[in-house]
């Protein structure tokens, strides 16, 4: 993979992993432009850096929320710490599920379903046009809704599905404080980055030789500074209610992409 691919598809990934866009989505939208057809095992590689590189990004920005998530499993206190950490693990119990139980099925899915991927990215502009018009609250997420928004988040494994969009419009669907739903979808996926990224690396399908380096560098630090970038310009969004616009930009662009396939 040439090192400008690489920068691109750390761009991508950094952003759409925290826009609502669909990270997964848009991915396979630039592998089919750029011509990637690298094999399955080099592909994985990158995959798994460029995840790292956005679950890095989430832990720097919201450092001190998991600090409190950790400490509140660790100190096993009846207070509200342990009690958000306690919902984490509940929102991770459906996409732990699906990976496990589905994971031949999920490949299957990213293999250049380009018409796939344009259904589901009008889904996730229907999703965040309904979210945008929802009313504000200052509900916190509940035992129950944390289990739903967690069944968003095993849904957003078809690409074009966006993780943050579909978890976020669900939270705030079901009346959450807007920003608490920014804040809870961001700190529920960290867990799952990192444990698709042992599994894939325990799988024994990553190859790796030097050649790789210098594209992976530079691919890890795209996603990085703009996933630090797109994370905190979410937050914002979120607050002010400007969803809408992004679920302009997934009608737009999921229709196109099914116009091209056909």
């Amino acid at each position: 993979m040439e090192i400008i691919n690489a920068i691109i598809l750390g761009i991508i990934q950094g952003l759409t992993e925290f826009l609502p866009v669909s990270s997964s989505g848009h991915l396979e939208i630039a592998k089919a432009i750029l011509g990637e057809e690298k094999i399955a095992k080099e592909s994985l590689l990158m995959t798994v850096i460029l995840h790292f590189a956005t679950a890095l990004a989430t832990i720097i920005i919201f450092r001190t929320d998991l600090k409190s998530v950790i400490l509140g499993l660790i100190k096993f206190e009846n207070n509200d710490s342990f009690w958000f950490s306690i919902k984490i693990c509940i929102s991770m119990v459906p996409a732990v599920v699906i990976g496990i139980f589905f994971s031949n099925e999920i490949e299957a899915l990213f293999g250049g379903e380009l018409t796939l991927v344009g259904c589901m990215l009008i889904i996730t502009g229907l999703l965040l046009f309904l979210a945008d018009r929802a009313k504000q609250s200052e509900k916190r997420v509940s035992l129950i809704g944390s289990f739903i928004i967690g069944i968003s988040q095993a849904i957003a494994i078809l690409p074009g599905i966006s993780r943050s969009g579909a978890t976020i419009s669900t939270a705030v669907l079901l009346g959450i404080d807007k920003e608490k739903a920014a804040r809870f979808s961001f700190l529920m996926v960290v867990p799952l980055i990192f444990g698709k990224m042992i599994q894939d690396i325990l799988s024994g399908q990553i190859q790796y030789d030097q050649t790789h380096l210098t594209p992976i560098i530079f691919g890890f630090l795209s996603a990085l500074i703009t996933g630090m970038i797109a994370c905190k310009w979410m937050i914002k969004l979120v607050k002010n209610s400007k969803l809408k616009y992004f679920s302009f930009y997934c009608f737009s662009v999921g229709i196109i992409v099914i116009l091209v396939s056909l």
